[in-house]
């Protein structure tokens, strides 16, 4: 299924989100020489995406159901501001089909799939029938769970452990590993009543667990015209929550054989659901097999780590292809080059806690093949309003070994004073034996982050003592006391960072 094919010039696109993805746009809609408009709430008046637009507008407060959730708001503003296009980011109302719906009745387009692909995709369970019946493999499951005993004959039937699942969403939310019979029917109590609050639908489903899986997703692009490209993979198993931290791309885990196969078959779910513009199909990937897990219809968070190996703005391919234009290549053009690794940047503590407080000092590394998107600056607050995501911190290396080396580096320079972040977290992932040896799961954080892993190894330490010494003098314009040189003890530099005197760094 395709859309009726013209070609529209865009003056103006409204971008539907905040923080450092309509900033992205914002970057791109320049590039292309298209105006912006920014939507903020009232807390985000002073934002860096409200500065960075052409244009601004208010559309409510701070709670986001008020504002960047406020789909009747923000189309009527597009209305009223002369934009061609909304621009959804991720998140909010990106997956939203009556959103889209709302555009197009409005005369405005969505720059996205068209609804009926959004919401094919909503339903992970019509997802699930939809691949099996387009060729795609999935997980062995049932469909949507109807009662406590249909829950048990699936369960049995594919044998334990199973997983359960909210049919729509996901983030985690509704999902629980049952190890054994026992424990299912409790569980499936739960997780239905945290879907509920979370989706506003307590459906749920049952599939096999795979133990010890990875977390591969396709990146694929889809024009107007029936023509689909993949993109290679990005390898996403560093996850808290169920919610990813560390990305790479390519994953040292695919063969050009297995990179082959799983491309044509996230063309072919793109395909089985007439898809259009950026979308990204994930996959379990265990014992040489892979399974389809779900589609995301919108732009991946981590899409810059495709764009560097790959050397394609996504988002401007976004936009082209959203206002009638072809695909500029064909797969064989597509040919990844180098190493690429994303981390986010998270105000969260070491528990993974989301953290509130005002940034007091904000300083970004720089240098060859690195990269950072970020929505913040000194002076801003991340409240509890919103995702604690800062930035995330991308580079780019000629191999697998020489981008966790800049990664590394760039992770040591970067200064975020005022919250805790994750950064410590990403040293350790960096420096850790079983990720450098790409011999890790979707099971790192739980078989390898522990409390005592909490401080990152002796040679980081080194840097941040390094680093430490270097902000002291900067600070207080006198030579740095002999205890935070480049010498000092690691287990001191442990002590500080348990007593957070170095927060200012990290």
């Amino acid at each position: 299924m395709t859309r009726k094919k013209r070609q529209v010039d865009f003056s103006k696109i409204l971008i539907a989100n905040r923080g450092e993805i309509a900033l992205r746009i914002i970057r791109a809609c320049r590039d292309l020489g298209i105006k912006s408009a920014a939507v903020f709430s009232e807390i985000d008046r002073k934002a860096q995406h409200v500065l960075l637009a052409d244009e601004a507008y208010c559309i409510g407060k701070a709670p986001a159901v008020e504002s960047y959730l406020n789909a009747e708001a923000i189309v009527e503003t597009a209305v009223k501001c002369g934009a061609n296009a909304i621009h959804p980011g991720y998140g909010f109302l990106a997956e939203n089909a009556k959103f889209a719906e709302l555009c197009e009745r409005q005369g405005i387009i969505f720059i996205g799939p068209p609804p009926y692909a959004v919401k094919a995709m909503g339903s992970k369970t019509q997802a699930r029938s939809m691949m099996a019946d387009a060729g795609v493999p999935i997980v062995p499951g049932g469909e949507q769970i109807k009662d406590a005993g249909e829950a048990l004959d699936i369960a049995r039937k594919i044998g334990y452990p199973v997983l359960i699942k909210a049919a729509y969403g996901g983030g985690g939310k509704g999902m629980r590993i049952v190890p054994e019979e026992k424990a299912l029917l409790g569980s499936l109590e739960s997780a239905s009543r945290e879907a509920k609050s979370a989706f506003a639908d307590g459906a749920v489903y049952l599939e096999k667990y795979l133990e010890n899986p990875r977390h591969i997703e396709i990146q694929i692009l889809a024009d107007n015209y029936g023509h689909v490209v993949h993109l290679g993979e990005r390898e996403c198993s560093i996850q808290r929550r169920h919610q990813k931290v560390v990305e790479e791309s390519p994953s040292a885990a695919i063969t050009p054989s297995i990179r082959a196969a799983m491309g044509e078959a996230a063309v072919q779910a793109a395909l089985a659901c007439g898809y259009r513009n950026a979308g990204t199909v994930e996959f379990m990937f265990a014992q040489g097999k892979f399974y389809f897990l779900e589609m995301n219809t919108r732009l991946q968070v981590e899409h810059p780590v495709t764009e560097l190996v790959y050397g394609i703005d996504l988002v401007k391919e976004q936009i082209n292809i959203a206002q009638g234009a072809r695909l500029r290549f064909k797969q064989k053009d597509l040919q990844p080059r180098g190493h690429a690794i994303e981390c986010r940047i998270y105000s969260e503590d070491e528990n993974f806690l989301p953290v509130t407080g005002k940034i007091s000092e904000y300083i970004v590394p720089q240098g060859p093949g690195v990269r950072v998107d970020g929505g913040i600056a000194a002076g801003d607050m991340i409240t509890v309003y919103y995702d604690p995501m800062i930035a995330k911190l991308l580079v780019w290396g000629e191999d697998r070994a020489a981008a966790i080396a800049r990664m590394c580096r760039a992770l040591s320079e970067y200064r975020i004073a005022g919250v805790k972040t994750t950064i410590p977290f990403c040293l350790i992932v960096m420096t850790h034996n079983a990720f450098r040896s790409g011999d890790y799961s979707t099971g790192f954080v739980s078989q390898y982050y522990t409390r005592e892993m909490h401080t990152p190894p002796d040679d980081v330490l080194q840097a941040i003592a390094a680093a430490a010494a270097l902000l002291h003098k900067e600070k207080q314009a006198q030579p740095a006391p002999a205890e935070l040189l480049n010498g000092v003890q690691p287990s001191k530099v442990s002590a500080w960072l348990a007593a957070g005197r170095l927060e200012n760094i990290i």
